[in-house]
Parts: C-alpha cells; sequence; structure tokens
C-alpha cells in the first residue's frame, strides 16, 4: 500500500526503496516460517530422545553411587548394617537431590532391607530407579541389590526390575 501511495504522489512522497525492502522481507518472513516449522518439528523429538537417554545414564551411574555409599555405610555402622533411608547416605553421596531421592527426572528408593538372622544386622537392600514421567524423564526403570549387579526393566516399573530385570550390560 506504501509503495502504491508513493506512486500516486507524483514525487511528494519519498521513501519508494524503504517501501520495496519492506516488501521483500514481509515476503521472506513467509517463506521462512515453514521452513523454521519443518526444521523444529524435525529437531524437537531427537532433543527430547537426548534427554531422556541422558536422564537413564545418570540414573545408573546415581545407582552405583549409592550402592557404593550403601558399602561405605556398613563398614562405618557395623553393628547396624546397610540403610534403608537415603537420606542415612547424605553424607555419602555427592549430590543432595539423591539423597532427598529423586534427581534428573528419577525416582530413587531403597527397600526390602533384611537381614539372615533375626535380630542381626541388615545385610540385604534393594535400590530403584524408576521415571517420574513416563515417556518423559525416562523409559526404563534400573534397580540393584547388595550383589552390585544392575538390572533394569524396559516397561518403566521398578517391581518388575527386580523381579524379571534383565543385567545392564
Amino acid at each position: 500500500m506504501s509503495l502504491s501511495e508513493i506512486k500516486k504522489s507524483g514525487g511528494r512522497l519519498k521513501g519508494e526503496g524503504l517501501a520495496i525492502a519492506g516488501l521483500v522481507m514481509g515476503y521472506l518472513g513467509i517463506v521462512a516460517i515453514p521452513l523454521i516449522l519443518i526444521i523444529a518439528a524435525i529437531a524437537i523429538p531427537n532433543l527430547l530422545r537426548a534427554k531422556m537417554a541422558a536422564n537413564e545414564a545418570s540414573a545408573v551411574g546415581s545407582i552405583r553411587e549409592i550402592i557404593s555409599a550403601e558399602v561405605s555405610y556398613q563398614t562405618t555402622h557395623q553393628d547396624a548394617g546397610f540403610t534403608c533411608n537415603l537420606s542415612d547416605l547424605a553424607a555419602l553421596v555427592n549430590d543432595s537431590r539423591l539423597a532427598g531421592g529423586q534427581k534428573n527426572g528419577y525416582a530413587f528408593s531403597l527397600q526390602n532391607c533384611t537381614s539372615e538372622t533375626t535380630g542381626g544386622t541388615v545385610s540385604k537392600f534393594q535400590v530403584t530407579a524408576s521415571p517420574i514421567t513416563a515417556n518423559a524423564s525416562g523409559q526404563r526403570a534400573f534397580c540393584a541389590d547388595e550383589s552390585n549387579v544392575i538390572r533394569v526393566d524396559r516397561t518403566g516399573a521398578a517391581e518388575s526390575c527386580l523381579d524379571h530385570g534383565s543385567r545392564l550390560e
């Protein structure tokens, strides 16, 4: 419209170059928007998968850290054995979020702490890591026990991991 007004004015109005530049930039913007949307549609799912993979790798590392902390706890508390409370391991793990039970989209818990003899020291424990939001923060659940063998369940269920999880390779 501006270019049309400039041409009709018979030289009274200036700015023909600026009007043409505005038209060119407008058309380029219309062409660029679909291209940007296509690139975003390709990139966003890949970023989400990469984030889930990073969360899962962090969960495995955190389980290893909890097992190591449990062994240290058992060594320093020989009269009690292992603990079934993550907060007891707060001084032994490097991350306060892990001692709180959640880290990088995964929820951690210690369970099934038992003794081989009645009234004896706790000699068994199980640690689980399950995604807080399935298929968003992670897809798989991880678990281990005092044997230091980490298992994985592809459905994301911590209970299935303990019972039927396959060994993490």
